[in-house]
């Protein structure tokens, strides 16, 4: 009896220690339970949606093109440069290539491959330290786009729960597109398209089963993979490991993984490289005005600008031989624009003769060539390249092409002496008596003559007679944007004065030859964000700002090889044979400047040359830009349906010295036959303050000759 009450009381005692026991066991699982739950909602706090990747909130480069759409000039990117492309235009093999290096059960799995994992974690212990192993496509998308690469227990869980919500909610292809799109290649280079482009510099949709492979081995370990890096070698290795699982696999043939082997993949090493790079910061300047940066950076715009490759590419060569070969006359840098005066579409800029190159024969004045300084709308002075501009007022106000001039000596500053021999006046201020470019003077002139020619005297008067105000606003109307301050020029202002840059004097000349309609210079056709929405798209709109008859007149004189082959010849650099083209050239006194500025009604050219810091030049502009001028005319023509100016209609006036006809009267100038204030009108104004300077040259030429 005594057992038995033993037994009961030591079964007593232990049924006591095993409840004890599992109340302390349901705790602890309580415990373990609440702390797994607050786990989960500290690690699923603000947890990201996977929908993201639908709503098209990947950044993109903007990128921006050539006239077609097929020269990328520049991508504006920020840290992630990238442009996505569909799965579609990503070629199988580049597919099969990834999912051989990164994830061979990707069609199989849910998100997860287990068996991965395991093999992960065997390798893991082997090795003594943990490596990022085992984890498929999906994971890597949810990492690489939503995750940081910290392997703590918190982001591993937050990975595995999106990566399957992600399986659960997109298909396959779907999920492969986004990676491939997303995935990092070292830099700032991100997605198969861009890498592409940097490495082989092709579209991926162009690339070859090696360049496959290749891409696919860079995605584990961009950095120290490198094609620019020291470890080029390892980076073949894992390639040709690539292709022979590749092979393994099935995806590819014994004779595509051998000839896969023996490729010899080159590698571009320019990866920021802009094309055209004055033209495409001038336009990245432009969008940022109308977006801001971090919109540019990353929305993905495709910019199609108005320039013409072809045009681009001939101009850059022609002004880089030009230049090599004016050296010898100290000339040292050059640049050409060409536009469309229908338009205003810039077709080709080239504002230095090598963005690229360095600087050259630096001193205190600054270098001679200066690679950065864009010269196309940098301020120069345009020699005679002024002078249709003050011819337009001078017809425009009442005289015609064949008014008749005196180029003689003559003294301009009318408290100088008439001789034109002295250097001030009383007052200490200079005396101006130009000279011609060929020294000479040719009396009696039609002002048609005067202008082909490029005869500084009579063109002098011609400002005069037009008036420096009226000059200037006409200028200013067709385009020169530079001329602010009217009392700073005087009469040197139509032997190139004042400051202008060469795409507003290219600009500028074409209004001519679109019968006195001025289009702005356009840099822009149209803009499409990611989706190919048109966002922007220029209008082609145009004002009247000269007589359409003047325009024409001054085509016809500027288009005459007859009336300028007394100065340059009958064969210069100025004629181009089967095309009417009008042109003028243009070299400052000193010679820092020389210039030709040539158009049709369908293209306008501007070429310079000069040293960036304006030290002169041994040559004038028919000779230093001329021959550049004349190669891209004679290349740019063939591309447009050839045309012809308009024929003025001739313009008859009451005084016969306007019409061209002396009537066999004694020499005088023409004020001798003009009330300034009313040039056609009938009362003679002999006090006009040049007057006297111009009767006495006149009168003094006419004695010599005698």
């Amino acid at each position: 009896m005594a057992k038995l009450v033993h037994h009961k009381t030591v079964y007593k005692k232990n049924r006591n220690w095993f409840k004890i026991l599992l109340k302390i066991f349901l705790v602890f699982l309580a415990i373990i339970f609440f702390g797994f739950v607050l786990f989960l909602v500290y690690s699923l706090n603000d947890l990201p949606r996977p929908e993201k990747f639908a709503e098209g909130d990947i950044p993109q480069s903007t990128k921006v093109y050539d006239r077609t759409g097929k020269t990328l000039l520049l991508e504006i990117s920020g840290k992630e440069r990238r442009t996505i492309v569909p799965l579609s235009q990503i070629p199988m093999k580049l597919r099969e290539a990834v999912l051989t290096a990164e994830d061979k059960s990707f069609y199989q799995h849910k998100g997860l491959d287990f068996k991965a994992i395991l093999r992960a974690i065997l390798a893991d212990l082997k090795l003594g330290k943990p490596l990022e192993g085992g984890s498929t496509i999906s994971q890597q998308l949810i990492r690489s786009y939503f995750l940081t690469r910290n392997k703590t227990l918190k982001r591993k869980t937050r990975e595995v729960i999106l990566t399957l919500e992600l399986e659960r909610k997109y298909t396959k292809e779907q999920i492969l597109e986004w990676y491939l799109n997303i995935i990092p290649f070292g830099g700032n280079i991100y997605g198969v398209e861009t890498a592409s482009e940097v490495f082989f510099h092709k579209k991926v949709s162009d690339i070859s089963l090696s360049e496959s492979a290749v891409l696919a081995a860079l995605i584990r370990s961009p950095s120290y993979l490198s094609p620019y890096g020291e470890h080029l070698e390892r980076l073949q290795q894992i390639k040709n490991y690539i292709l022979k699982g590749m092979k393994k696999a099935g995806y590819i043939t014994e004779s595509q993984e051998k000839e896969a082997l023996e490729e010899k993949i080159k590698f571009f090493k320019n990866v920021n490289i802009i094309k055209a790079p004055h033209f495409s910061l001038m336009v990245k300047r432009k969008l940022e005005e109308m977006y801001s940066k971090d919109f540019l950076e990353k929305a993905g715009l495709k910019v199609y600008t108005t320039l013409n490759w072809d045009f681009q590419e001939k101009a850059e060569k022609l002004i880089e031989e030009g230049v090599k070969y004016n050296k010898r006359f100290d000339a040292h840098n050059g640049a050409l624009v060409a536009l469309n005066p229908k338009n205003g579409e810039v077709l080709a800029l080239v504002g230095s003769k090598n963005w690229y190159g360095e600087s050259e024969d630096c001193g205190k004045e600054g270098c001679k060539f200066d690679p950065k300084v864009n010269i196309t709308t940098s301020l120069r002075q345009p020699g005679s390249a002024f002078k249709p501009f003050a011819y337009a007022t001078f017809l425009q106000k009442g005289f015609t092409p064949n008014t008749l001039l005196w180029d003689v000596k003559t003294e301009f500053n009318p408290n100088c002496s008439p001789s034109a021999e002295e250097l001030t006046d009383k007052y200490g201020i200079k005396c101006y008596h130009p000279k011609n470019y060929d020294g000479r003077f040719k009396g009696l002139i039609k002002a048609k003559e005067a202008l082909a020619q490029s005869r500084n005297v009579p063109s002098v008067k011609v400002l005069y007679l037009a008036g420096e105000k009226n000059t200037l606003e006409l200028a200013k109307n067709l385009g020169i944007t530079t001329l602010k301050n009217p009392l700073k020029y005087g009469l040197s202002l139509v032997l190139g004065g004042g400051e202008v840059t060469l795409l507003d004097i290219t600009s500028a000349y074409g209004v001519f030859g679109r019968d006195g309609n001025r289009t702005f210079p356009r840099f822009i056709y149209k803009i499409e964000d990611s989706k190919g929405n048109i966002l922007f798209k220029e209008k082609n709109s145009s004002i009247k700002v000269l007589e359409s008859n003047v325009a024409r007149e001054i085509s016809q004189i500027l288009s005459s090889n007859n009336l300028r082959a007394p100065m340059f010849g009958i064969n210069s650099p100025l004629y181009i044979k089967g095309y009417q083209v009008a042109v003028k050239t243009g070299t400052t006194q000193k010679y820092n400047d020389a210039w030709i500025i040539g158009y049709t009604p369908s293209i306008s050219v501007g070429v310079w040359i000069g040293n960036n810091n304006n030290a002169p030049m041994k040559g004038p502009g028919v000779t230093l830009a001329g021959p550049i001028w004349h190669e891209f005319m004679e290349f740019a023509l063939k591309n447009f349906k050839k045309e012809s100016f308009e024929k003025p209609k001739e313009t008859l006036v009451e005084k016969p010295i306007l019409n061209g006809k002396t009537n066999n009267l004694k020499p005088h100038c023409i004020l001798y036959y003009l009330n300034k204030k009313d040039p056609l009108g009938k009362e003679n104004s002999k006090d006009d303050i040049q007057f006297k300077n111009w009767e006495y040259a006149v009168l003094k030429f006419n004695q010599e000759k005698k």
